[in-house]
């Protein structure tokens, strides 16, 4: 048996408004703009093992600076909302090498990219539960429920199994059923919203997150897409040791242990 080092990495954590929210004064957003280690951006994962590299979602506008041609053996988009795929607009002009994007089947896209994608190659849809490799990453895309189409994504490396899913509120039926199949370490939750009186129409809210968790189980639970309404409700909060709130350009390792080719 091999034993490797992944790395997962968050890039941002935050809703389409981000933390500072434009014009807000509530404790989170004045916190955010005198401590940066606060602030969230588009929600956006890193995941590397070894020389390989796959980006989830490419909301960060300066996404042409972070990475070079090369750096990344694809981008994985969850849905074509604007705070999901932003970057891409700018990255898409360079003279490199073709970058593969995968995604879910929207043929609206977002604005002209289909039209104009430039170094981008987009990959035919991804079909729900229908497992794909890409490099050495082995990813399941799940359905999720919200108003564009949009997958979640079980990542497995290895004995090692990460599930990815935002944005979505609550999750349907089949997508609860087969992550319950799979013993996942790291559970990484759209949790926009704090506890809704009514059942919410886009996004979880905390009373769903922690539904979800329960039926999943996983041994981390990672909150993410978080809202600075989020992020108020959490300053008077202790969550439980297994959820933890995650914060842009948060770094976690992870030991796998793979199997040796005979």
């Amino acid at each position: 048996m091999n034993r490797e080092t992944l790395q997962f990495t968050f890039l941002g954590t935050g809703d389409a408004a981000g933390v500072p929210c434009y014009g807000c004064h509530c404790a989170a957003c004045e916190i955010a703009r005198q401590h940066p280690g606060f602030q969230r951006h588009p929600s956006c994962l890193l995941l590397e093992k070894g020389k390989d590299r796959l980006l989830i979602d490419a909301g960060l506008a300066d996404l042409r600076l972070r990475f070079h041609p090369g750096e990344l053996d694809a981008i994985l988009l969850t849905h074509y909302h604007m705070d999901h795929v932003a970057g891409l607009f700018p990255m898409r002009w360079g003279p490199a090498q073709a970058l593969p994007v995968y995604g879910p089947d929207d043929k609206r896209g977002c604005d002209d990219l289909y039209k104009h994608p430039g170094c981008l190659d987009f990959q035919p849809p991804l079909e729900p539960f229908i497992p794909v490799r890409i490099g050495s990453w082995i990813i399941e895309p799940l359905p999720l429920k919200h108003s564009r189409p949009t997958l979640g994504y079980l990542v497995t490396q290895g004995d090692y199994h990460l599930a990815y899913l935002t944005d979505t509120v609550g999750l349907p039926p089949h997508t609860r059923e087969r992550l319950q199949e799979v013993a996942i370490k790291d559970l990484i939750l759209d949790c926009t919203h704090p506890p809704q009186e009514s059942a919410p129409r886009n996004h979880n809210d905390w009373n769903l997150v922690s539904q979800i968790a329960a039926d999943l189980n996983p041994q981390t639970t990672w909150l993410t897409h978080l809202s600075h309404e989020m992020d108020c409700w959490l300053l008077a909060r202790e969550l439980p040791a297994n959820i933890q709130i995650a914060r842009d350009r948060q770094q976690i390792k992870r030991q796998i242990v793979e199997a040796i080719p005979v």
